[in-house]
């Protein structure tokens, strides 16, 4: 990934947390016919100091059947948004400006281990599950014991586990850090006049980049 200094992250503890809050993640694989490429909603834990991800795959997903033993790529995307150089005071004091485009970025590598087990899968789902099920306003959370135990485990045997132990974290949150301050100003103004849930995440993200000095 290009990663110019002035929009990397590289504190763990942000990545992972990043990962929660945007779950699915793009796995990207090498297979018999080449590249592959499923997004995948995954749950990021730490284990004894290594960030492990995990998840599961249909079993008529065929990426899985190649997994095994293989470094794979996993990419977690967050808010982005158009920048219009229409933003910047600059624009007025130089015209030296251009449009871009701002966007928060998280890629993950590690060696992949395909898992069977059924208590572990029957574990992940219930994990996974309750996790999500929290950002659930409506009515009381959904648990899979609501669901009758044959059925359940109907579904687990239709599916197969991941787990990535990471080796290498990398983050790039570009947010406009490489422009004035007036410019970062005019980015936050411009997005929030916009206003659609993508823009405001990106203004929120320039701002707090903005407070950070990076």
């Amino acid at each position: 990934m290009y990663l110019p200094p002035a929009f990397e992250e590289k504190n763990p503890d942000v990545l992972r947390e990043f990962v929660r809050v945007h779950p699915l993640g793009l796995l990207i694989s090498l297979g018999s016919e080449g590249i592959l490429a499923n997004a995948i909603p995954f749950a990021v834990h730490e284990v004894g100091g290594t960030t492990v991800l995990r998840a599961h795959l249909a079993k008529g997903n065929a990426q899985w059947q190649t997994l095994e033993g293989q470094d794979v790529l996993a990419v977690f995307q967050g808010a982005n948004s158009y920048v219009s150089p229409q933003w910047y005071p600059s624009k007025r004091d130089h015209g030296r400006v251009v449009p871009t485009w701002n966007y928060a970025l998280v890629q993950m590598r590690g060696r992949a281990r395909v898992i069977h087990d059924r208590t572990w899968l029957h574990e992940l789902v219930s994990g996974l599950t309750d996790a999500h099920e929290k950002s659930v306003r409506n009515g009381s959370a959904w648990k899979t014991t609501d669901a009758p135990a044959d059925f359940m485990e109907s579904q687990v045997k239709g599916i197969v586990g991941l787990e990535i132990e990471v080796r290498s974290l990398t983050g790039k949150f570009k947010a406009s850090q490489n422009r004035p301050a007036a410019d970062r100003a005019g980015v936050v103004a411009g997005l929030t006049e916009q206003g659609n849930p993508d823009q405001l995440d990106m203004a929120a993200l320039v701002k707090m980049a903005d407070r950070a000095g990076r």
